[in-house]
């Protein structure tokens, strides 16, 4: 659990910063762009719990 708050703060950090210095946003910028990546995730990690098995 730790780690997901510490990938949250650095996230949160690394997107504030790309901000000011108007850099795009080195990620999805819209919140069906998050839920695409979520999707590879689960899907990556489904296919992993079949392989297992």
């Amino acid at each position: 659990m730790l780690e997901a708050l510490l990938a949250t703060v650095v996230g949160f950090i690394t997107g504030f910063v790309f901000s000011l210095l108007k850099l795009p946003v080195p990620a999805p910028a819209t919140f069906s762009g998050v839920m695409g990546v979520l999707g590879i995730f689960l899907g990556f990690l489904a296919a992993k719990a079949l392989i297992k098995n």
